[in-house]
C-alpha cells in the first residue's frame, strides 16, 4: 500500500492587498510638503507601509484569518524597497497596473479573482493605526455581502473588498476627491450590490491629517505599553516630526 500523500497547506479562500508606494522622495504624500521636506514625507510613508505589512500579519494571525497577503507595487515591484518587504514580511508582489488608481484597483482584483480567491480586500497604507479587528470584520463581511468599504473622514475609502470582479465601481470617480465614496456607493447600488461598511477612519493627506495623527500618538503614548497601537518606529517619527514642524511653523 502506498504512503499517503504528505499534508499540504490548503489554499486561502480570501486575498488580503496592501496597495503601496515605493518611499520615493517627491513621488509619495506630496500634499504633505512644503511642511515636510520631500525625504522626511517619504520617510514617513515607508513607515506606514511597514506598519500595515506588520498589521495586517498580526490580524491575520490572532484571528486566523485565511488570507493569502500581497503588496501590489507602484512603480514596480522590482524596487528593492519591495524585495526587502518581500523577504522580511513574506508578502507576494503584485505590479499596480493601470492609468489611475481606480484603473490599478480593478486590474489588482481581476488579476487576483482569476487565481482562485472567493473574496479580496484592498487596503491603502495611510491608516497606521487601523485596529486590527477592522481586518477581520472586513473579511468576514464578505461572507454576507457583495462589498464592504471602510469609509475615510475625507470622503474617501482606506479598503475595498468584493466577492467578484465589479470594474464599473472604479470608472468615472474623481480620485482624491471628497466624492470617491459617495460615488462608489451609487453605483453599487445601481448594480444591485449587497454592501456593508466598516467605521469611519482617518487616514493622512494633509498637513491637518497629520497633526492629527501626531496627537492620537501622543495619546497612545501614555497607555501601557502592551495596549499601544503605534509602533515605536512610527511613533518616533511621529514625535521627531513635531518637533521639526513647531520650529517650521511656530
Amino acid at each position: 500500500m502506498s504512503a499517503p500523500p504528505p499534508d499540504r497547506k490548503q489554499p486561502a479562500s480570501t486575498a488580503l492587498v496592501i496597495f503601496a508606494k515605493a518611499p520615493i522622495p517627491g513621488e509619495v504624500k506630496t500634499r504633505l510638503s512644503p511642511g515636510l521636506t520631500e525625504d522626511e514625507a517619504a520617510t514617513l510613508h515607508g513607515s506606514f507601509v511597514l506598519d500595515t505589512l506588520e498589521r495586517t500579519k498580526a490580524a491575520a494571525h490572532k484571528f486566523k484569518l485565511p488570507v493569502d497577503r500581497f503588496l501590489a507595487c507602484a512603480p514596480s515591484s522590482s524596487h528593492v524597497f519591495f524585495k526587502i518587504m518581500e523577504a522580511r514580511h513574506g508578502v507576494t508582489l503584485l505590479d499596480q497596473q493601470g492609468g489611475d488608481l481606480g484603473a490599478r484597483m480593478a486590474q489588482a482584483f481581476a488579476a487576483l479573482f482569476a487565481r482562485g480567491y472567493r473574496y479580496i480586500v484592498v487596503v491603502g497604507t495611510d491608516v497606521p493605526s487601523l485596529p486590527l479587528t477592522h481586518y477581520r470584520d472586513a473579511v468576514q463581511s464578505l461572507t454576507r455581502h457583495d462589498l464592504i468599504l471602510g469609509p475615510a473622514t475625507d470622503g474617501g475609502y482606506y479598503l475595498i473588498g468584493m466577492t467578484a470582479p465589479h470594474p464599473d465601481l472604479f470608472k468615472d470617480i474623481p480620485w482624491s476627491t471628497n466624492q470617491v465614496l459617495a460615488l462608489t456607493q451609487e453605483k453599487a447600488t445601481a448594480a444591485g450590490l449587497k454592501s456593508a461598511l466598516l467605521p469611519v477612519w482617518s487616514d493622512v493627506d494633509t498637513l491637518d491629517d497629520l497633526q492629527a495623527l501626531i496627537d492620537e500618538c501622543a495619546a497612545d503614548k501614555k497607555r501601557p505599553k502592551q495596549e499601544r497601537v503605534f509602533s515605536m518606529r512610527t511613533a518616533g517619527s511621529l514625535e521627531l516630526l513635531a518637533k521639526r514642524l513647531r520650529t517650521r511653523h511656530p
